[in-house]
């Protein structure tokens, strides 16, 4: 397994400070006149910014920061891996005290920048660099993966589900570690032998795409593992998870737990009858909450992390699904989540946060 990669340098650079210009005291919601001077750079990885992931949940969030806020908010989106270091120098360059960079991709140019630039405050989406002035955003989404674990486990007709990755990085297998351990537990508590395809969680192996962008190689992975006997599938991939759902419509007797956001919404409404849920995370309102802490002089390198607890992580709803699980099924996934936040069940994973 690759395992998570942080990036740090020495306690010397320290940031004292880091606040986008003129703004003390923070703004009332709708912004100000201080904080309309104010502005953010978000850059995405190669996924671009449409990618029904966390570069669109995050351009969400800084949106929905513009609309509380009144600042100036703007995506530069990177095509390719040498869009990567020249964006974050760009996004720097246009004097804006708050950098989103988003994704393990833009790591290394993210902790360059944050060394040349220890007055600007920068944010890294679902990756970690140890600097005073960078604020990584990460989700334990081992929690709710558990959760639609379970759910598979129990709606699943052929007793087989599956799962698989864009790639083996920490935040792609955090989720297929809790997807796996969930069904586990829904055999333990069952009595049953539901298998998992595609994750091997004790190797830390399985079966990735090696790419987050090419829907067909995600479409002939499903269709592979559906032909194993998979009825539920869970796809870690950014867009080649499209390739998922369309396999499944084709198919037909499969459907598709979808990651980051709803799927229900923001994939082609052609889909909705195959997504069963979507393991979420709530990227908006953490771009909004690190937005509001700058703007009160209040930004710190402390990690973001979403939990069930907090609600930065959570499952979608059953949506045209809903049918199929059953009121007993939904009450021992609540129970299972309360457990989870009160500390009594820990989903535990190498790659957690």
């Amino acid at each position: 397994m690759v395992g998570r990669r942080w990036f740090g340098y020495g306690a010397a650079l320290v940031a004292a400070s880091v606040a986008l210009a003129g703004c003390a005291p923070a703004p009332e919601a709708g912004g100000s006149d201080d904080a309309s001077e104010s502005c953010v750079r978000m850059v995405t990885n190669s996924g671009g910014l449409e990618d029904r992931s966390f570069n669109q949940a995050s351009w969400e969030g800084l949106q929905d920061a513009e609309d509380e806020y009144g600042i100036d908010a703007e995506a530069i989106v990177s095509t390719g891996e040498t869009d990567l270091a020249p964006n974050v120098q760009q996004a720097v360059d246009s004097g804006c005290e708050l950098i989103v960079t988003v994704g393990w991709e833009l790591a290394d140019a993210t902790l360059t920048q944050s060394e040349a630039n220890p007055e600007v405050a920068f944010a890294i989406v679902d990756e970690v660099v140890e600097a005073d002035n960078v604020k990584p955003v990460v989700f334990d989404t081992a929690q709710a993966s558990f959760l639609a674990g379970y759910l598979a486990a129990g709606v699943s007709k052929t007793g087989v589900v599956a799962t698989f990755g864009g790639g083996n990085q920490p935040p792609v297998t955090l989720f297929m570690d809790g997807f796996v351990d969930g069904v586990a537990e829904f055999n333990r508590a069952h009595g049953t032998a539901v298998r998992v395809l595609g994750w091997d969680k004790a190797a830390q192996d399985g079966a990735f795409t090696g790419d987050f962008e090419d829907i067909n190689k995600g479409k002939a992975l499903s269709e592979s593992l559906i032909d194993q006997g998979a009825d539920v599938i869970l796809p870690v991939a950014g867009q080649v998870g499209e390739g998922a759902t369309a396999a499944a419509v084709e198919r037909g007797g499969v459907s598709v737990v979808w990651v980051d956001s709803d799927g229900y919404e923001s994939l082609a409404e052609e889909f909705r009858p195959v997504l069963l849920t979507s393991v979420l995370k709530n990227t908006q309102d953490a771009m909004v909450e690190i937005v509001g802490a700058v703007l009160d002089d209040a930004f710190s390198s402390e990690p973001y992390v979403g939990t069930l607890e907090n609600g930065g992580v959570e499952i979608a709803p059953y949506h045209d699904l809903a049918p199929l699980v059953s009121a007993e099924l939904d009450a021992e996934i609540d129970e299972l989540r309360e457990r989870i936040i009160s500390g009594d069940l820990v989903v535990d994973s190498p790659s957690a946060p």
